[in-house]
């Protein structure tokens, strides 16, 4: 009983913190773009040819669930990214080369407040080769 209790607890503490996290400003602009995709077209001045330059697929609930960087040959890079279904948050990011292939994972962890607290990023084989931790800095 006291586990479930704590369960209880914990879910409903992250999820006063993803509605923390939100403004209102925020949910609007995520009201905006769902079910959104955005492409970015470029064109030749002389030939007047185009060309995709950039890609953003946005989910039901308006967060950017996938992104894409062209130049006229093709894809050069392509992020897809995963959400925490509790506080709403990106949890992982999978960064895709110019042949679609995985080339870098990265997995966040959040600070109370809902700032970055830590990126851990790992070889498309599940190796651990980096970890980047944020730090925030106030001055008056």
């Amino acid at each position: 009983m006291k586990r479930l209790l704590l369960i209880v607890a914990a879910v409903l503490f992250a999820q006063s913190l993803a509605a923390q996290a939100l403004s209102p400003e925020e949910l609007a602009k995520r009201a905006k773009r769902k079910n959104l995709t955005v492409k970015e077209w470029n064109t030749d001045s002389q030939k007047k040819t185009r060309w995709l330059d950039h890609l953003t697929v946005y989910d039901s609930k308006g967060r950017k669930v996938e992104e894409a960087e062209y130049n006229k040959f093709g894809q050069i890079e392509r992020v897809t990214c995963e959400y925490d279904p509790v506080t709403d948050m990106v949890v992982k990011e999978v960064v895709y080369d110019d042949r679609d292939k995985p080339v870098r994972i990265r997995k966040y962890e959040y600070n109370d407040d809902g700032t970055k607290c830590k990126q851990y990023n790992y070889l498309p084989d599940g190796k651990l080769y980096t970890v980047k931790i944020f730090e925030y800095i106030f001055e008056d």
